[in-house]
């Protein structure tokens, strides 16, 4: 997918992309750029988690609501987004680099390879490349997952995060 997403020249059929990957890279092709995902993920949660808690607190204090109002929800679950955005930004632009090789040569060398040669390159400010648009994602979608969390816990009389 990534790969017909980043083609630059004619289209070229998914299952033409996919037979060639397989021919020239075998089955480890299909896994380009899962150690960059798996800890995109790893550092996507942790910093949701932890920045919608500290920010709820932080909201609770300085507007006077309750750590269970939704306003508080909405507002730190937007937090959580941004900050999510910064941390993960970086692993988005390396796994987009590593999944989108061409199938036919290997330009990277796995995760550490691939963020020297993107910053010596293009810099370091490259690796936030899309910020807004990847903002605009995860506010959203932390604000729902939480808010939905956060009704479910209340519902179920669990204590709130």
């Amino acid at each position: 997918k990534t790969l017909a997403q980043a083609n630059k020249g004619a289209s070229v059929p998914l299952g033409t992309l996919i037979s060639d990957m397989y021919s020239q890279q075998g089955i480890a092709g299909f896994y380009r750029g899962v150690e960059a995902n798996i800890l995109r993920a790893c550092v996507l949660n942790a910093t949701k988690m932890g920045c919608y808690d500290i920010s709820k607190g932080m909201v609770a204090d300085a507007t006077g609501w309750g750590r269970k109002d939704t306003k508080t929800v909405f507002c730190s679950a937007t937090m959580a987004g941004f900050f999510m955005t910064c941390t993960v930004s970086p692993f988005d632009r390396i796994r987009t680099n590593l999944m989108s090789q061409p199938t036919d040569k290997k330009i990277y060398d796995g995760l550490i390879d691939c963020a020297r040669k993107t910053i010596q390159k293009e810099g370091v400010a490259s690796l936030w490349r899309g910020f807004v648009p990847i903002w605009a994602r995860f506010a959203p979608t932390a604000t729902i997952q939480l808010l939905t969390i956060e009704t479910l816990y209340a519902s179920l009389g669990f204590s709130s995060i």
